[in-house]
């Protein structure tokens, strides 16, 4: 028994030291192993000299510095080894970024330190440290991008000292660290050092000229990037290197890279330079080692025109092609086709045109978008079964979609949108298990979508078939789809079976767009449940009932897919309040609620919507007040539009700088056209007035809207006369691309011309348009306003007008619509007008016009006699009464008759002003001295002189006019 106990404590003993030092080799040992004191306050001094807001170095604390993130340390001594402060991006939490100034000189006491990277911090534009000099086992050093500003000037500290002090290092990346032309300084650099760098990284500087040639020292260098510099030399031999990128330069001829005699390169960028030539000459540049050495090549943006040669097809080893934004033209060459290893592809943004080829089965992305090819689809891409990504948008490719596009098993991304393709969405497509992206909008594709072209895309996000006008989506209500969408555009499709039922479990979606989707009847009751999406449009469909059920389910759906923040519920017939739960939406950019038949008042909530740069309310049934809180600092478009509003703009409207559109028009409003109008809204491209209740004079502050290009007060009851100044309007003198009118999701506006009410939608930014008909308006017309050249439209009828019309008339070189009906204006019509080579519409009716209608050019097509009805004295085609002999008596009696009447008016005109200086006088100094003390009187009785002036004053013109007459 002895013996077995003995033998039993013995196993454990055994157990316990085989246990023990288990548990050493698998870490617990290295407990004991701790990185050094003078390396952790090391560490600490520096962390304690930037600032951390994203908590990068949040993990460093307790005492071993080798546990805290970020750092590594050497596993036998604790020494630290690696020190990772790359600024990135962290997923779904923003960046990553230190920021301080000079960098900390305590990190050089990790002497040991072989790995260190500080790039894509802010080191507030301080020098290159040099304590790094003093890290001699550094084989990699990365400070890109860090907001360092070179070397220290005047310094032995340069870019020669810190390859010369760090003899071991080999992969060295100073990408814009505000290294210029002195890197060029070499006198004491050691080659043998210099040689030992096999990566080197100088993109974004400023190193100009010349190519360095110091670096063709670098016999081991393999890796050499100079992408945004300024350099436009010829490229020396280096015999070893093998990837060169160079894009972003001033070479601007493809021999100055010198590419085809650098035998072993396989990797070229030389994108974004200014090459402006044929990018292959086969029998000159493609040497015999380049052909089949070159593994990547990139020319994107470079201004390479002509054609892709053959020759290309012949660099076997190819693995990626980048020729996109060039000026290439003609076929692709079949020659492509053939690359066995090619497995990137992009040519898009060129002139090219033909059939697309057949490719080999290797490739993982082609992009031929943006271009003009044509022909089908291949079947043959069937056989692609490594494709990942396939884009062939924007080109004029025909025919069906093939149904072979269902073999390709690696498809994350197929974009087919703005094509002419056509017939039935393949059922194969349902087979794609790794789509993520599909987009066939702007097609013409027919037939029904059912649940089985869904049934394995387990993983699409994005999905788009827009603008298919015969494309019919029909799903049973009871569908659940495998799928969680991001977003989902059927806009100017047909949905069957009402509200999409099968959207209620789309937990995900950041944008809804079902616009023009033939939905009707009331929103879902589970809609109100659903996550807030950022972006729902449901515009223009035939929606009911109240708006008491959209998503309103916590906070707003955010995956960072969807930029914009938008609720388009226009040209519904939505009924009942704006509800205030739309003040809850911060987010909002574009609310749109406009041609519905909303009742109430707008709710006095909305200054919450700090975002908010488009509000549309237009062609509703609101009425009240416009409330001040729809004044936020952050609108560009105010639309209220079409409904029956009352009182007077709020003042605060005063305050929006950045509003482009102002249209309260076919309201009741009242009172004054504000001045701050033209004081403050300096950006202002279109005001809109119309058919209001607006009084008073036209304000000349509108002069001082620059931008201005609509400009409608008609239908009011304005009175005075047209302010000259409005012809100094410079956007309507002369067109600045930056004013114009930049429409966003539907804009449009309402505009009389050519005497009828027309929508503007899609030319909004070429409609340049005064109206101020209708109103109570006197005086002649301003000749200035004949320099406005930009003007379309010009419609000043229904007014009181006298005088002539200003014989510089025919300066509106781009008039298209002209009407001064209905006024008095008298004289003869000027030849000028027979200028306007665009006028196609005319309406000179009901004045005091006389003579002979001037002929020729456009007015010749203008033979409605109704454009002149009501000038009694008018004469001459397309009227029926010819005119009489330029000597005849009754022309002579008529023009001596107009001289007597301008004689009469001017003395009536003086007497006028006598008369009215005499009684100005009597009353001043007659109620002078009960003004100075009573300042209430003071005030009514200037209000009153004001409106009595200019009652009087508008009473004598009329009487005046009427005389003439």
């Amino acid at each position: 028994m002895g013996n077995k106990w003995s033998l039993g404590l013995h196993f454990i003993c055994i157990s316990i030291f085989l246990l023990a030092t288990t548990c050493t080799c698998l870490g617990v040992g290295n407990i004991s192993v701790v990185c050094s004191k003078e390396e952790r306050l090391a560490l600490l001094k520096f962390k304690q000299s930037v600032k951390d807001d994203s908590k990068m170095l949040s993990s460093w604390v307790g005492n071993d510095c080798c546990l805290w993130e970020r750092v590594r340390c050497d596993d036998d001594s604790g020494n630290v080894k690696s020190l990772d402060l790359r600024g990135d991006k962290n997923s779904g939490e923003g960046y990553y970024c230190l920021v301080g100034g000079e960098v900390n000189s305590s990190l050089a006491q990790l002497k040991h330190l072989t790995y260190l990277d500080l790039s894509g911090n802010d080191f507030g534009g301080s020098r290159i440290p040099k304590f790094i000099g003093s890290l001699k086992q550094l084989s990699y050093l990365n400070l890109s991008h860090a907001g360092f500003q070179g070397f220290e000037p005047s310094s032995s500290w340069n870019f020669a000292n810190l390859v010369n002090m760090i003899p071991s290092l080999s992969e060295l990346h100073l990408s814009n660290c505000g290294i210029d032309k002195t890197f060029l300084s070499f006198s004491h650099l050691n080659i043998s050092t210099l040689s030992k760098i096999q990566q080197l990284n100088l993109r974004s500087n400023s190193i100009q000229g010349l190519f360095p040639s110091v670096l063709t020292n670098m016999s081991s260098l393999r890796v050499l990037d100079l992408t945004g510099n300024n350099l436009n030399s010829w490229v020396p031999i280096m015999p070893n290197l093998l990837e060169l990128y160079l894009s972003e330069n001033s070479f601007h001829r493809i021999e100055d890279v010198g590419i085809w005699r650098q035998c072993h390169l396989r990797h070229l960028s030389v994108a974004e330079n200014a090459i402006g030539m044929e990018m292959i000459d086969s029998s000159r540049n493609v040497s015999e080692c380049s052909q089949y050495a070159l593994e990547g090549l990139d020319l994107e943006g470079s201004i390479i025109n002509g054609t892709i040669p053959e020759a290309l097809g012949r660099m076997v080893n190819l693995r990626f092609i980048y020729l996109s934004r060039n000026g290439l033209t003609g076929s692709i060459p079949k020659s492509l086709g053939r690359l066995r290893y090619l497995e990137l592809l992009y040519l898009s943004a060129n002139e090219l045109t033909g059939p697309i080829p057949t490719f080999l089965g290797k490739l993982s992305v082609i992009d031929l978008s943006w271009n003009q090819l044509n022909g089908l689809i291949p079947e043959s891409f069937g056989n692609l079964t490594c494709l990942k990504e396939m884009n062939l948008e924007l080109n004029q490719l025909t025919g069906p979609i093939p149904a072979s596009l269902g073999s390709l098993v690696s498809l994350r991304a197929m974009k087919l949108s703005r094509n002419l393709l056509n017939g039935n969405i393949p059922v194969s497509i349902g087979e794609l298990a790794k789509l993520q992206s599909l987009d066939i909008s702007y097609n013409f594709l027919k037939g029904v979508v059912y649940e089985a072209h869904f049934a394995n895309l387990s993983m699409l996000n994005n999905f788009d078939a827009s603008f298919n006008m015969k494309l019919t989506f029909n799903v049973s209500r009871e569908w659940m789809p495998p799928f969680q969408l991001v977003t989902l555009q059927l806009d100017s499709c047909n949905i069957a079976n009402g509200f999409p039922q099968w959207l209620r479990n789309q937990r995900k979606i950041e944008m809804l767009v079902l616009s023009n989707a033939t939905v009707s009847g009331p929103l879902p009751t589970w809609l109100q449940k659903m996550p807030i999406i950022p972006f729902l449009d449901l515009s223009h469909n035939k929606l009911t009932g109240p708006l008491v059920n959209l998503p309103n389910g916590g906070n707003v759906n955010f995956f960072g897919q969807v930029f914009a923040r938008g609720l388009l519920l226009q040209n519904n017939l939505f009924n009942g309040s704006i509800p205030r739960s739309l003040c809850t939406r911060t987010d909002l950019q574009y609310l749109d609620l406009a041609k519905n038949r909303l009742t109430g008042k707008i709710p006095n909530c909305f200054k919450n919507l700090k975002n908010l740069v488009t509000m549309r309310f237009s062609s509703n049934r609101l009425r009240g007040v416009i409330p001040s809180s729809v004044a936020l600092n952050s609108l560009m478009r105010l639309r209220l539009n079409g409904n029956n509003f009352t009182g007077e703009l709020p003042r605060e409207l005063g305050n929006l700088r950045d509003l482009e559109v102002l249209d309260v028009g076919d309201n009741r409003l009242s009172g004054k056209i504000p001045v701050w109008i033209g004081e403050n809204l300096t950006s202002l491209i279109v005001l809109r007035l119309h058919k209001n209740n607006f009084t008073g004079r036209i304000p000349r502050t509108l002069c001082k809207t620059p931008k201005l290009q609509i400009l409608d007060v008609a239908y009011n009851n304005l009175r005075g006369t047209i302010p000259h100044c409005l012809g100094e309007l410079s956007a309507m003198v002369r067109s600045d691309p930056d004013f114009l009118i930049d429409p966003d999701h539907d804009e449009n506006l309402i505009q009389v011309m050519k005497g009828v009410e027309l929508e503007y939608t899609k030319n909004l930014a070429l409609l340049f348009n005064m109206d101020l008909s209708s109103n109570k308006l006197v005086g002649e017309i301003p000749v200035k306003l004949t320099a406005l050249s930009m003007l379309v439209g010009l419609n000043l009828s229904n007014n009181h007008l006298s005088g002539e019309i200003p014989g510089t008339i025919g300066n509106l070189t781009a008039l298209n619509s002209l009407d001064l009906a209905r006024n008095e204006l008298t004289g003869m019509i000027p030849p000028s007008m027979a200028a306007l080579t665009f006028l196609s519409y005319l309406n000179l009716s009901h004045n005091n016009l006389w003579g002979q209608i001037p002929t020729g050019n456009q007015l010749q097509t203008l033979d409605d006699p109704s454009i002149y009805a009501g000038n009694k004295d008018l004469c001459g085609p397309p009227l029926p009464k010819g005119c009489s002999n330029p000597e005849d008596p009754t022309t002579t009696t008529t023009t001596r008759s107009k001289k007597k009447y301008e004689a009469d008016d001017e003395s009536m005109k003086i007497w006028f002003y006598v008369d009215i200086m005499c009684g100005f006088g009597t009353g001043f100094w007659g109620v002078i001295g009960v003004l100075l003390f009573k300042k209430h009187w003071r005030q009514k009785l200037f209000m009153f002189v004001e409106d009595t002036m200019e009652k009087i004053y508008v009473a004598f013109l009329v009487i005046v006019a009427k005389m003439k007459t």
